[in-house]
């Protein structure tokens, strides 16, 4: 069975493109995971089609309303299901948490917008609440967008190389290795010896040493949880 996930958001047309290309579009188009995009505005009640407010105690922006969210969770749920609700102010995102996702059966997603929602959404129809950085965008349909990718990579069949998520970034909390093609020689620059010798032990000895050397340059912190 494919890993259902869906995903509700205001701006549900931002997903289109993403879905339909690359390895996350091949993935779908080979039922590995099914992807189901949902308009918040869905279940709206009134004509207006209204699924935000203003905040009680003042202060500036919107915030999405209680009633379509809590519609939208209780028609979509499945028992089980696993409801993330994408935001700033939640657990970071990293390769432990996507591999844990992408063993669920159905995965819910509620992109914040505005000013965020109305707590009683966080309190009772959400699991789970992920950032993806130290930053805020325009709206949580981005963020979706990069847990579904960063989950997806996890699945078995999605990739066309699984043997590639064992070296990639942040796998085993050190950053990738440097990475040469064809030609050896380009301009003046020659590509690193060690990779042209055919001694595979040689190689992967080079390229732990790089991929320590880049994290202690770049993210000394990942260094000190990888020696612990």
């Amino acid at each position: 069975m494919p890993l259902t996930i869906d995903v509700i958001t205001l701006f549900p047309r931002m997903l289109d493109g993403f879905l339909a290309e690359s390895i996350l579009g091949r993935g779908i188009g080979a039922k590995r995971l099914d992807v189901r995009v949902h308009d918040l505005r869905e279940w709206t009640t009134d004509k207006h089609r209204t699924a935000d407010d203003r905040p009680f105690g003042g202060g500036a922006g919107m915030v999405l309303k209680p009633e379509p969210v809590f519609a939208a969770m209780e028609q979509l749920q499945t028992p089980g299901c696993r409801r993330v609700y994408l935001t700033p102010d939640g657990e970071p995102l990293s390769p432990a948490i996507a591999e844990e996702l992408s063993r669920e059966e159905h995965v819910i997603f509620l992109s914040g917008h505005y000013e965020g929602i109305d707590q009683r959404i966080r309190d009772c129809v959400i699991d789970r609440e992920i950032s993806i950085g130290d930053y805020v965008l325009t709206n949580g349909t981005l963020a979706a967008a990069v847990v579904i990718d960063a989950l997806s990579r996890f699945i078995p069949g999605v990739l066309g190389e699984e043997k590639s998520l064992t070296h990639e970034s942040f796998t085993g909390k050190l950053l990738d290795f440097p990475q040469y093609t064809r030609p050896a020689e380009f301009r003046g620059m020659s590509v690193p010896e060690v990779l042209l010798s055919g001694d595979h032990r040689k190689i992967e000895d080079w390229r732990h040493a790089q991929r320590v050397e880049k994290t202690r340059k770049v993210r000394p912190d990942l260094l000190k949880q990888h020696q612990t």
